[in-house]
């Protein structure tokens, strides 16, 4: 049976339906992705490549006739360049460094657009995971010391749990200095009673 990138033709023409009529119907490329996979048994990531996949499948005469008249498209992939990603972790390092996450960082560079603040988030954690060393580089020219900046997490969270502690004790103190003047106060008024 004939192959369309790894689907067979059968389910490459059902899945393509599927998102065309999804699309039509209105619903988001991502909820289809869900849906598919769940009908498929396919994992969503990898519906979601394989649609990525076909449409980029431009010089493939079948995926050609596939697509005709669906309308479906998929904007061009546009790469950071080594400049463009060496300014984004900057940025977000810097917001890091003032103890922002990292995902409200790349929302706020992203100025609330989720595309692009998926599209930085992205690249962060593929810099984070597949590049370490110039992740690391990069925080050694922004002056952020991991190990240090760890150390004064360490700290505050020692002198937090020391002030709670002694938090703690202080009002046990003082709890049981007012049940003593409780009763004092109470064997007073008894006293000044037997009095009158």
């Amino acid at each position: 049976m004939n192959k369309i990138n790894g689907y067979t033709e059968d389910e490459a023409r059902a899945f393509v339906q599927y998102i065309y009529a999804g699309r039509r119907a209105g619903r988001t490329l991502s909820a289809l992705f869900d849906g598919y996979a769940k009908k498929s048994g396919r994992a969503k990531g990898s519906v979601r490549n394989y649609y990525y996949a076909l449409l980029r499948s431009t010089d493939n005469k079948e995926v050609k006739k596939l697509l005709r008249g669906t309308g479906l498209k998929a904007e061009p992939i546009r790469a950071f360049s080594d400049e463009e990603t060496d300014k984004l972790l900057r940025a977000i390092l810097a917001e890091k460094s003032k103890g922002v996450s990292v995902r409200r960082a790349v929302l706020n560079l992203a100025g609330g657009d989720d595309k692009l603040m998926l599209r930085y988030q992205n690249k962060y954690r593929n810099v984070l995971t597949k590049q370490p060393e110039r992740m690391q580089e990069l925080m050694r020219e922004c002056g952020i010391d991991e190990g240090a900046r760890r150390r004064v997490e360490k700290e505050i969270d020692g002198l937090y749990d020391r002030l709670a502690s002694s938090l703690r004790e202080e009002n046990a103190r003082l709890q049981e200095t007012v049940r003593r003047l409780t009763e004092e106060n109470s064997v007073l008024r008894l006293r000044v009673k037997n009095l009158q």
